[in-house]
């Protein structure tokens, strides 16, 4: 115990991020690894929703929408594109993660003609499978779930899109985003990925790899805030020739023209459908400031370093109470997910004592780190609270 203690202490003493934390609004009494769910909230991020409200809203009004309001989509996409490794004019902000991948899959099949399969992640968050099934449904496609690793059995002639988690929602697997993107185009198909439990954490080469489409939520990693909203990502090799089924005004090449006929913007815009959400849209735009600066690879570096030593902890502290079903190597991402009987039980009973994971049925305990302001001492805490629990409930 005294050795993770001194080792904890002097990895935070040497945590070249540890600065962050103090940018965002933490109580210093709370182990919170739930970044994988919502993050924390950034300290400017109030001062800046007052100020939007105070002053664009309730002294600009109306004039808001064409002095800073319309372009913010495009312009906080342009914040989270070095994030996902993506150029320019490629990442647009709007509507949800669910209605993003609706966008993307409906356009990967009409770049696609003659082909009649949706490939899906078997274990993909349920949102995705959700979607996936009801673009099958509407397109006259046939949905193939299958686990990304068996890839290679189900791809053919036949595939038109596959969609793919970059991190796997339960267990924290990282998948080979590289080796799977060139599998997919192999088989002339294009892919999708999901990001949501990626961006912020991984450093991430859309442009790069090729990558078709990819969409991600921002209230998980990049701390935007409970119902902020999604990305989407078209590269400007499919703009052009990117057709979504939700064309509404938000994606107009002219949309204060009021014309009756539909003509898409030139660019990334095309992929907004309706009014863009302003309060959640610029308090992700502040939020995404505590970013500037960081590098992504330094961010990789802690959030593999803290997780490895957190199920060291769980290891010594917890022993063979708990089977850590994360990869132990470095194929997972910033999440370490354990097995228990009794983990629907077990989470509150932590959260009791101030360290907040979540519960996944049936039996998965999830303990997300985010290197922004999560540090060792807090790993050990958490993996000693939990062992401690055990112990009573033995």
């Amino acid at each position: 115990m005294t050795d993770l203690s001194e080792r904890a202490a002097e990895l935070d003493a040497r945590d070249p991020l540890a600065y962050l934390r103090a940018e965002f609004d933490l109580d210093p009494g709370v182990v919170y690894l739930d970044g994988n769910s919502l993050g924390a909230p950034p300290r400017r991020v109030a001062a800046r929703v007052g100020e939007v409200i105070h002053q664009e809203w309730g002294r600009r009004l109306i004039r808001s929408w064409q002095e800073t309001w319309w372009t913010a989509p495009e312009r906080v996409g342009e914040k989270i594109a070095p994030l996902v490794g993506a150029g320019p004019g490629q990442v647009v902000v709007a509507d949800s993660t669910s209605v993003n991948i609706f966008k993307a899959l409906v356009a990967a099949i009409r770049l696609t003609p003659g082909r009649d399969e949706i490939v899906v992640d078997a274990a993909t968050f349920p949102t995705d499978g959700y979607i996936a099934e009801s673009v099958a449904e509407m397109t006259g496609k046939v949905l193939r779930p299958v686990m990304p690793d068996d890839l290679g059995d189900v791809l053919g002639d036949r595939t038109a899109v596959v969609l793919l988690n970059q991190v796997d929602f339960k267990t924290g697997r990282l998948y080979d985003m590289a080796a799977a993107t060139e599998r997919v185009h192999e088989a002339g198909a294009r892919v999708v990925w999901d990001l949501c439990h990626s961006a912020g954490v991984l450093p991430i080469e859309l442009d790069a790899l090729g990558v078709d489409l990819a969409v991600g939520c921002t209230y998980k990693f990049l701390n935007g805030g409970p119902g902020a909203p999604a990305f989407i990502y078209v590269p400007r090799r499919l703009q052009e020739s990117f057709r979504q089924p939700l064309s509404g005004w938000g994606g107009h090449r002219d949309p204060f023209a009021m014309t009756p006929d539909y003509v898409p913007d030139p660019g990334v815009a095309r992929a907004r459908a309706g009014t863009p959400d302003i309060l959640s849209l610029l308090a992700l735009e502040a939020a995404l400031e505590v970013w500037d600066g960081v590098d992504l690879a330094g961010v990789r570096a802690k959030g593999l370093a803290l997780t490895g030593f957190f199920i060291e902890c769980v290891d010594e502290l917890a022993g063979d109470t708990v089977e850590v079903i994360t990869p132990r190597d470095q194929r997972r991402g910033h999440q370490v997910s354990l097995r228990h009987p009794d983990a629907r039980a077990l989470v509150p009973e932590m959260t009791a004592r101030e360290v907040i994971g979540d519960f996944r049925d049936p039996d998965v305990l999830r303990f997300g780190f985010a290197p922004l302001y999560n540090g060792y001492a807090e790993a050990l805490r958490a993996a000693r609270t939990l062992a401690d629990v055990l112990a009573t409930w033995s």
